[in-house]
């Protein structure tokens, strides 16, 4: 197999109509608990099925019960693992664990893109003695399984013992980058937090505050607002759009993945295999600290719901600030009423009968182009929503004027941060949008135990309109008094807060 998966048609061909096969061992794949997104672990199953592994895929949202059942029951050689969302990577752990209590000895693999070698050598393997491998991609599964259960002893050995000794140097390299780095306090975080001339401001007003809900979108409208590159990188053939079609390496896969991707995408508006709908919100807001405090009216006299958000907490260098959300709202002790939004989109309804049938043809390359193209239109509506609530809905760019290039490249005033990524990165945040927007209410999304979305061809987040509000990283570095600070300020317990921070504090 090529890098890319976008020409595996000929591959899964070759494979129904062979006379004769010897399996090479067998895998089996889940999405953890909790976690819906199976792109990538679809196309892994692909390419390894096309290569002579025997899959068993038991789909989305799988206890870690039923993972280590199935794989007794079907004596699996490999267990392979995949989520997207940070809450996975806890789950990982999880599953790791059970397998070392009942005595497991198989491989397990790790995958997904919130997955790295970093995390699965600090925090995975530590709690399963036998082997335990991250597969950066559908590249390079193949050839992690052919040396897992090769035939060679030496082969398998000496690999085994390759990552064992790579991943203890991970984890001593870890050790010793901490041990040097530099940590403020959350109080002098704060007091280092970036200072806006609120004096000289004036919020703008939203033409249309409140709540507000789209029902009816044509998808027909969304297809100029298609971002590609990463529907590009989702089948493992890197490059940017459109000069990726002309690579000399993966253009000419990458033009035969483009036509398929165009033609199924005129089939899902004209024969409306897809829905979407979103509902976006508008609100009187001031900073309180760390928090945003939503009111019911201009007034200010009724708190509405309190938002919740960390603060980085490295040491800076002089004259940069330790970012949080918050200070992007004007405080709740000046004069002036700032506002802030929320969102929630999704095209993914309907997928799912289109994803079966063609599973029930065994056509695992259109099922997968679906999902990704469901994915590029629940991103591209993303976009359209915050140019609308722009433009129209707050109103405060009615005069801008950009092209899909320029979307891409945020060349618009404001930011869409979205809870579970890098700015905001706790995910229960989005129970409290579900809840400020009664999301499931209107457009029937609904969240899983781990936060994650469903349809997994969804995307939420918050408004800001600062002219000065940048996308930032709250990075491993939470410290204890920010933890105990956050579990305050949630009602949860410090336990609780340190389970759900575990990937952004700095022993993670």
């Amino acid at each position: 197999m090529k890098q890319s998966v976008a020409y595996l048609t000929p591959y899964i061909e070759a494979e129904k109509t062979a006379n004769a096969r010897q399996s090479k061992g067998k895998i089996l794949l889940a999405t953890v608990k909790g976690d819906v997104h199976d792109i990538g672990k679809n196309i892994v199953g692909v390419v390894l099925g096309c290569n002579n592994f025997d899959i068993i895929d038991l789909g989305v949202m799988v206890p870690a019960a039923t993972i280590l059942k199935q794989a007794q029951e079907h004596q699996v050689d490999i267990i392979g693992l995949s989520g997207l969302i940070t809450p996975s990577l806890d789950e990982m752990v999880h599953v790791a664990a059970e397998m070392e209590r009942l005595g497991f000895s198989i491989p397990l693999l790790i995958g997904g893109a919130t997955t790295s070698r970093t995390h699965t050598a600090v925090k995975i393997e530590p709690a399963y003695t036998g082997p335990v491998i991250h597969v950066l991609d559908a590249s390079r599964a193949v050839a992690v399984a052919s040396a897992l259960l090769g035939e060679d002893e030496n082969v398998r050995s000496n690999y085994l013992l390759d990552i064992r000794q790579a991943y203890a140097q991970i984890r001593e390299q870890r050790a010793g980058r901490n041990s040097h780095k530099s940590y403020l306090s959350l109080a002098e975080a704060r007091a280092n937090k970036l200072q806006l001339d609120w004096n000289s401001y004036s919020p703008p007003v939203p033409a249309h505050p409140g709540i507000h809900v789209f029902d009816t979108i044509d998808l027909e409208v969304l297809v100029d607002y298609i971002d590609w590159t990463p529907f590009f990188s989702s089948w493992q053939l890197a490059g940017k759009y459109p000069d990726i079609l002309q690579d000399e390496i993966v253009g000419t896969e990458a033009q035969k993945l483009f036509n398929d991707a165009r033609s199924m995408l005129r089939r899902i508006i004209d024969e409306q295999w897809l829905k979407a709908k979103a509902v976006v919100g508008l609100f009187p807001a001031n900073s309180d600290e760390d928090d945003i405090v939503l009111y019911e009216d201009a007034t200010r006299t009724t708190e509405r719901m309190r938002l919740h958000h960390l603060r980085q907490q490295a040491r800076k260098a002089a004259g940069r600030p330790n970012l949080c959300l918050a200070d992007y709202i004007a405080p709740a002790n000046s004069p002036l009423t700032d506002y802030m939004g929320a969102f929630a989109v999704t095209a993914g309804i309907g997928i799912e009968e289109h994803v079966a049938r063609f599973e029930a043809a065994h056509d695992d390359y259109n099922a997968i182009l679906l999902k990704s193209l469901a994915d590029r239109l629940a991103e591209a509506l993303a976009e359209y929503m915050h140019e609308k609530v722009r433009k129209e809905l707050w109103g405060y760019a009615t005069d801008e004027t950009l092209d899909n290039t320029a979307l891409i490249g945020e060349a618009y005033r404001g930011i869409r941060p979205a809870p579970g990524y890098p700015a905001c990165p706790e995910h229960t945040e989005k129970g409290l949008l579900w809840a400020l927007l009664e999301v499931e209410q209107h457009t029937g999304m609904r969240l899983t135990e781990s936060y994650a979305m469903y349809p997994a061809a969804s995307v939420s987040g918050w408004y800001f309109a600062h002219p000065q509000a940048t996308y930032f990283a709250v990075n491993k570095g939470i410290q204890a008094d920010q933890v105990a600070d956050y579990a305050r300020r949630k009602g949860m317990t410090e336990a609780t807060a340190a389970k759900w921070l575990a990937t952004v504090m700095q022993d993670a």
